[in-house]
């Protein structure tokens, strides 16, 4: 597969909610080409997944 099947292949994981999915995707992608867009992707699902809130879980 292509960089670019890859990245797309990672957003498809993405829209369906398989995050470690998308992540190996893009890794995947990432590792091929180190100028993909799956560089921006992995870092916003990076950042999406690392997000919490810390007074949800500790009232």
């Amino acid at each position: 597969m292509t960089a670019e099947e890859y990245y797309q292949q990672g957003n498809n994981y993405r829209r369906e909610g398989n995050y470690v999915e998308a992540i190996n995707s893009y890794l995947e992608a990432i590792a091929l080409d180190p100028n993909s867009p799956a560089v921006d992707a992995k870092r916003m699902l990076d950042d999406i997944l690392n997000y919490y809130c810390k007074d949800m879980y500790n009232p």
